[in-house]
């Protein structure tokens, strides 16, 4: 699968005004089998002036360039989950290691534990919160620019038409496809 992605010479992209639409227009295309690895955003917009060396007025300025960072679709929720995830396990650990302990111990450690799990899903909360919030601001500031962008890789003519009218499907604008540089 590698070498397909690699080969992919075309790229699909649309503009959505809404996240709902482009959440539903992914959520599509990986129930047509495109891989979570052909489908990406326009980056934020640091990413974007570090890359670029300078902001955008118009998010249409930005749907051919090459050059313009690309983020993984669902990269935010993957992080969220990583760290949700692991500040919950810290909690389950020091839980767990309440159930191992002996006699009066026992008391002291499951209270512990029960701070532990309280502390690790308040941590969990405040940094998933962290992320969101950082999204979100990427989101907005994209909308604000004319909307948001989703790129989709293809690796033939069929993706290529089944990419276009997913997007097509669920108001893109703008739907087209360009070559990919080398």
């Amino acid at each position: 699968m590698e070498t397909e992605k690699l080969l992919a010479t075309r790229e699909v992209v649309g503009v959505f005004a809404d996240a709902q639409a482009l959440d539903a227009a992914t959520s599509d295309l990986l129930a047509a089998r495109f891989e979570e690895a052909q489908i990406s955003l326009l980056a934020g917009e640091k990413a974007i002036v570090e890359k670029l060396g300078h902001k955008y007025e118009r998010i249409e300025e930005l749907e051919d360039d090459p050059k313009a960072p690309r983020i993984l679709y669902r990269a935010f929720d993957r992080k969220k989950t990583v760290i949700l995830g692991s500040l919950a396990a810290i909690g389950a650990l020091a839980t767990g290691g309440a159930l191992f302990a002996g006699g009066a111990a026992l008391v002291a450690a499951l209270g512990g534990g029960v701070i532990g799990a309280e502390a690790g899903a308040f941590l969990g909360g405040v940094l998933g919160d962290f992320v969101d919030d950082r999204h979100a601001a990427d989101l907005k500031n994209q909308l604000d620019h004319g909307g948001l962008l989703l790129f989709v890789r293809t690796r033939d003519d069929a993706e290529e038409s089944v990419a276009k009218e997913i997007l097509n499907k669920h108001s893109g604008r703008d739907v087209h496809a360009h070559g990919l540089s080398a």
